[in-house]
């Protein structure tokens, strides 16, 4: 009876073992486990070599599962030979029943005993552990698991085999196991962080909006042209700063004739060195530099690369046809991701709340940047407050007109000819019970 014991639990350890070192193995975070192997850990630098190779990694999990099922059914069947005689005899003196109910009723009974023993000792408990505590779990069962995978390898290999000739047959990739994380499954990763505390509001915020870069336009990004300041390429340096030292801005985009054709870019830290040298008649396109260009619908995601490309910090936007829609530079990505909107231009005021409840929108405030204060995303295939609102009326509106978008009540403030430059918003209920 001694040596039945000691066999279960050994079979229930040893599928503990493997189930601890299955979620462990692709459940580590591979910068901890090379932390310990850059401190000298042999275990860590072992399984470094795991779980960053992908072929290393599937061998290592079909192991995992080779025990696992080998423990299981030596665990099944041992355990009902050796067991079941045990209890029919203890149900035969106890109740006097026939040897067959008895050996058929013991079956029952040693099968369900040791079914709830494997179920909770042998998978339960250490795979909560191992999600818990992944790189420590991986550490330690590294040696036992190193020494299987050395025993295990041949039925490994022909399993393995098995199974990838298989897939092939189905037409299925046949790829081994890597720790990849789609876009969506990073943002839930994200969302775990922030509520266990690890991630403040903040940084979560920023890694939400770095996310994001893959879906958002650069069109999103970019100063519109009406906001462009740039300098005609037959400027003297002098006509340049009497015409863009009021601005302060460090670069500026060179045209000809307008803006639709820009032909490059003047750093004003250059031109103030030229001027302090006595180049005064220099012309502007004598020192102004390559600009890169970049269609709107680029995501913003690639922009970093594409300015690396072709060796610029700013680049122009193109439209669909070809004319000048914008500016867009490295800071305004920069501003994106850390969640530092661009402020508004001298002739324009932010975001404001009103006496009424009412709230006071700038017309080229971003749609999703008027989201929180709205209460509701709009869709639509314009970018600003102002652009929705046209596109809603079919027209470039007058002050005082009104419409409802998506629940919110709309009314335009200031507007030209040309474009909606504030408007006047009731937010959705739910906010305003929030603002209060």
């Amino acid at each position: 009876m001694i040596l039945a014991v000691t066999v279960i639990v050994s079979m229930i350890l040893a599928n503990a073992l493997y189930v601890a070192g299955e979620f462990a193995a692709v459940s580590a975070r591979r910068t901890k486990i090379r932390e310990a192997a850059d401190g000298g850990n042999r275990a860590a630098r072992w399984m470094l070599h795991v779980v960053e190779d992908s072929h290393a990694l599937d061998r290592y999990v079909a192991g995992c599962q080779v025990g696992i099922t080998l423990s299981s059914l030596l665990l099944g069947a041992y355990g009902q030979a050796a067991l079941t005689p045990v209890v029919a005899d203890a149900l035969q003196d106890a109740s006097g029943t026939g040897q067959a109910a008895a050996l058929a009723t013991g079956s029952l009974i040693v099968l369900v005993g040791l079914t709830s023993a494997q179920v909770i000792a042998g998978e339960l408990v250490p795979k909560s552990i191992a999600l818990q505590y992944p790189t420590g779990t991986a550490l330690y069962t590294a040696l036992p698991m190193r020494v299987s995978l050395w025993v295990l390898r041949p039925l490994i290999a022909v399993l393995n085999g098995s199974g990838i000739t298989l897939l092939r047959l189905l037409r299925a990739p046949a790829e081994g196991h890597r720790h990849i994380h789609s876009p969506q499954e990073i943002s839930l990763l994200i969302a775990e962080s922030h509520d266990g505390g690890l991630l403040s509001d903040r940084e979560q915020e920023r890694l939400d909006r770095a996310l994001r870069l893959s879906l958002l336009p650069v069109r999103r990004l970019m100063v519109p042209r009406l906001d462009i300041v740039g300098a005609e390429e037959s400027w003297t340096l002098r006509e340049a700063q009497e015409h863009l030292a009021p601005h302060r801005f460090t670069r500026f985009p060179v045209y000809r004739g307008t803006l639709d054709t820009v032909v490059g870019v003047v750093h004003a830290k250059e031109v103030a060195q030229r001027l302090a040298a006595g180049d005064f008649d220099r012309c502007v396109e004598e020192v102004m530099h390559p600009i890169a260009t970049v269609p709107e619908s680029m995501r913003a995601e690639r922009l970093v690369s594409e300015l690396r490309r072709q060796h610029s910090e700013q680049a122009i936007v193109i439209d669909e046809h070809g004319g000048v829609a914008g500016l867009v530079t490295l800071e305004d990505l920069l501003g994106e991701v850390l969640a530092d909107p661009r402020p508004p231009r001298a002739d324009e005021a932010g975001p404001e709340t009103l006496p009424d409840g009412r709230i006071r929108l700038p017309g080229r405030l971003r749609v999703d940047e008027a989201h929180e204060l709205l209460g509701v995303i709009w869709h639509g295939d314009s970018d600003t407050v102002g652009g929705m609102v046209s596109e809603r009326l079919g027209h470039i509106p007058d002050p005082g007109e009104r419409v409802q978008i998506d629940g919110v009540e709309i009314e335009v403030e200031r507007a030209d000819d040309v474009v909606v430059h504030s408007v006047l918003a009731w937010p959705r209920p739910q906010v305003e019970e929030a603002a209060r």
